[in-house]
């Protein structure tokens, strides 16, 4: 019988993965502060790593023509090559999963802090604008919005991009959460909103793909696990379905908000 903290972990996935289901990410780093605190890391980390496969493989056969091929290689490569680092990090920090908890509490909140400040900056400035055109929220800037000023300036911020996805690799290697870092990345990219949304969710499939390996390496995987996962997955579809219904018919930005804040609260939580 699952305990109840089994439980509560089953229903931050559900929850968390409403948020997935609306903006193609989001899923992993949200339920992770709360499976670290209700079934630890060694139960946490590889369930909802298999689970961003899951996730990425549902919206990748519902949405796959729009998928940026070029980009997502280019991706796949680089945070590869970070999440490699990941691994050895995570191996030497064995047995001492407080420090990885410090650390992914530290994380987390500068994302809150960094997300919240960029939508709120953003908001007051387009009101300002008067600009009422739709757009969709994607975590720093909105898909769409337009770029001015120096070309070369603009081509320094490019290659300083490309710096976010090796570092985003590292701490997906860690704690399956590199989403925030990658989106940084992407949203500069992407303006398109469908092709932001369906390209993040196949990254995951290989990405996450990489990590299953080290999980099953690492023996994290047996068969009270196994079963664990497979209780977790009709949780994780049923939020991804509620979430892509709310997809064109709710504000991503009321949801990232939202997010944010309780992104906040479980990195002083960890933090604690």
């Amino acid at each position: 019988m699952l305990s109840t903290n089994y439980i509560l972990f089953f229903l931050a996935i559900f929850l968390t993965h409403i948020m997935h289901g609306v903006t193609g990410f989001a899923g992993t780093v949200l339920a992770m502060p709360f499976g670290l605190m209700l079934v630890g890391y060694a139960v946490a980390k590889p369930i909802l790593n298999v689970l961003g496969i899951a996730s990425g493989i549902y919206v990748f056969l519902g949405n796959r023509k729009h998928v940026v091929w070029k980009e997502l290689w280019k991706i796949v490569v680089i945070m590869g090559c970070g999440i490699l680092i990941g691994i050895l990090i995570k191996d030497q920090l064995f047995g001492r999963e407080k420090m990885l908890y410090l650390a992914l509490g530290i994380f987390v909140i500068c994302v809150s802090v960094h997300g919240l400040y960029k939508e709120l900056m953003h908001s007051g400035a387009g009101k300002k604008e008067g600009d009422k055109k739709a757009v969709a929220f994607t975590g720093d800037v909105k898909a769409g919005e337009e770029t001015s000023g120096d070309p070369e300036k603009g081509n320094l911020r490019d290659r300083l991009l490309y710096l976010l996805l090796p570092v985003a690799g590292i701490v997906h290697g860690i704690f399956v959460s590199g989403g925030p870092l990658l989106i940084s990345y992407l949203t500069k990219k992407l303006p398109d909103k469908n092709q932001f949304r369906t390209t993040i969710s196949t990254v995951w499939i290989f990405l996450n793909g990489m990590v299953l390996v080290d999980d099953i390496r690492s023996g994290y995987w047996n068969l009270a696990l196994v079963f664990s996962a497979l209780v977790a997955a009709p949780f994780l579809f049923s939020g991804l379905k509620i979430g892509s219904m709310l997809y064109k018919r709710m504000s991503q930005r009321t949801f990232m908000i939202m997010s944010y804040v309780l992104l906040f609260v479980m990195g002083l939580k960890l933090l604690l």
